[in-house]
């Protein structure tokens, strides 16, 4: 099996956070309602971004940084 990374592009969102559950205090700070979304396994942290006007890289450095804080 495939290792997962968190910066993948195309990783799903319910993937990420099932993976990556500090990932959600993230979305949560943006008052994104991704958490549970029907569409959560079809959409990525780059379709979100664009759905809340939120800059990618930005975004990505914070589920990073989320996650490095967990750990």
């Amino acid at each position: 099996m495939e290792q997962l990374k968190l910066n993948d592009l195309n990783l799903p969102l319910a993937v990420l956070m099932r993976q990556w559950p500090a990932t959600i205090s993230v979305f949560a700070r943006h008052k994104m309602l991704c958490m549970g979304c029907m569409v959560g396994p079809f959409h990525t942290a780059l379709d979100a971004c664009a759905e809340y006007g939120l800059e990618v890289d930005a975004f990505y450095a914070e589920l990073s940084e989320s996650v490095t804080q967990a750990q």
